[in-house]
């Protein structure tokens, strides 16, 4: 069991423990008053009714009643203290970093002066009406891919018609942002030809793009689109090809930053490691992606004065406030995101949550506030408007440039993003359980492995992945895409 910081009145299990067991915390002994499950929290002082409760040196919510010393505190004996309405000042809490030694990988170097770690086909449809015809190109031309580039991938989604205002908007700008993105070696955008996105309003949005790596195929204006699009692609692999890995400097790599499936060692394990792993990253001039933002509910103060300046700061508040009102213009509560498996690992409160959550980000000062689907401007621990839900917030990610993502899990998700996608368990149970879903097992640290000794194989294991390691989810062909869709269908 671990008492997280000298201030908390909870302290963590680490394993099952038993009624009447007696544990030892900060040289006082605490006999349980009942079974505290891995992850769980239980209180090692008297807590009063409507007194808070406090975890990680932050309140995670208040006591519905008495709690005694030993007893469990979940969902039934505690509350969230989160409200609406609530009011930001910015008080600067962050420490210059040391800039850390230039590092490299070997990464595909593009024209454009951007670095992919994969060197693949993106097929991108510009609506959902084509989405069978760009899997079949795909499956005619795969055999041609093997050995020359690293894959043919197709963004099927079910949109490019039918939607109004900004869901349009977003929609082309994320395909654009796809065909764009450097882990596509090449890109073919295939389109219908009646649709609202069809490629003449789509190359408006698109604007410059190099005629070599990408090609355009409008279905129905030829008579073979299937044949046609084999072909366009056969001619995209063999200009791909020509790439191959060089050493580029590691300040070039874009990662992601996501959770799933956490539970109540998440953020004693796991996310600490990706933040470990981030602030060495973004030392080295490197750049990380946090995005979820309603995971960011009750700890947000802790990243709105970690921003570098005031407009960053300011950035920050519109983005938390935009999304609390996004819910409520929805007839939704705020907060009331932990999930039925969160719950069952242990997480009681959103602010439970949440300040599990945003360990992903280190200690890093915050560089900039992106807009859903816009790409990364600047080096350094960015924040990302998108919702918590898996599919959608690590699409997100890829649309913002990330070559790759760090996605923590204390219940285990099989899913594999447009990019390579490391998983990462909170627990060596979940580690070994599901061995064909995780990548890295961040639990280990609680088994007398060192944490400076799981920073650095961590580390040199993400920059395998970034030449060319594939992960789990890569060697199965998970690989899911979504967008983000706020408002009507026609």
């Amino acid at each position: 069991m671990i008492q997280i910081q000298s201030g908390d009145n909870v302290a963590v299990a680490l394993e099952n423990l038993e009624r009447h067991e007696k544990v030892l915390l900060d040289g006082q002994y605490v006999i349980l008053q009942e079974k505290v499950l891995q992850g769980h929290k239980f209180a090692i002082k008297e807590i009063r009714a409507g007194e808070e409760i406090v975890k990680y040196g932050y309140p995670i919510g208040v006591a519905k009643v008495n709690i005694s010393s030993g007893q469990w505190i979940h969902t039934h004996n505690m509350r969230t203290k989160l409200d609406e309405n609530k009011s930001y000042e910015y008080c600067p809490a962050f420490e210059a970093k040391t800039v850390g030694k230039q590092e490299f990988f070997q990464g595909y170097l593009r024209t454009d002066g951007s670095v992919g770690t994969r060197n693949e086909i993106w097929i991108v449809p510009t609506v959902g009406c084509v989405n069978s015809i760009a899997n079949k190109i795909r499956d005619l031309t795969e055999h041609c891919a093997e050995g020359r580039v690293d894959g043919i991938r197709v963004f099927s989604h079910p949109y490019g018609c039918s939607q109004m205002g900004e869901d349009h908007k977003n929609l082309q700008k994320a395909l654009a942002a796809l065909v764009r993105h450097p882990n596509a070696g090449a890109a073919l955008v295939l389109g219908l030809g009646c649709e609202n996105n069809n490629i003449g309003e789509f190359q408006k949005v698109l604007g410059d793009y190099d005629t070599r790596r990408v090609f355009f195929l409008e279905c129905q204006a030829v008579q073979d689109e299937i044949q046609q699009g084999a072909e366009l692609v056969k001619k995209l692999i063999s200009y791909a090809a020509g790439f191959k890995r060089s050493l580029v400097p590691i300040s070039k790599l874009v990662v992601g930053l996501k959770c799933g499936g956490s539970d109540g060692l998440s953020g004693l394990t796991a996310n600490p490691l990706v933040g470990r792993f981030s602030d060495h990253l973004v030392a080295c001039g490197g750049t990380s992606i946090l995005t979820e933002v309603p995971e960011m509910f009750g700890a947000e103060t802790i990243l709105m004065n970690r921003c570098q300046d005031q407009q960053t700061f300011q950035n920050t508040v519109e983005l938390i406030q935009n999304f609390k009102k996004y819910y409520t213009d929805h007839g939704q509560v705020v907060y009331e995101n932990p999930s039925p498996g969160n719950k069952m690992g242990g997480i009681t409160t959103l602010e439970d949550k949440s300040l599990g959550c945003i360990q992903k980000g280190g200690g890093s000062k915050v560089a900039d506030v992106l807009q859903y689907t816009e790409r990364v401007k600047q080096n350094g621990l960015n924040l990302l408007q998108g919702p918590g839900n898996d599919i959608v917030s690590t699409s997100a990610l890829v649309m913002s440039g990330a070559q790759l993502i760090l996605f923590t899990t204390g219940r285990g998700n099989p899913m594999g993003a447009g990019v390579p996608t490391i998983k990462i368990a909170s627990n060596s149970g979940l580690s070994q359980f599901k061995e064909n879903w995780i990548d890295f097992n961040a639990g280990s640290c609680l088994e007398q492995v060192q944490v400076r000794d799981l920073d650095t194989e961590f580390f040199q294991y993400v920059v395998q992945v970034a030449e060319g390691r594939k992960t789990k989810s890569e060697k199965a062909g998970f690989f899911e895409f979504t967008l983000w869709k706020q408002g009507v269908t026609l």
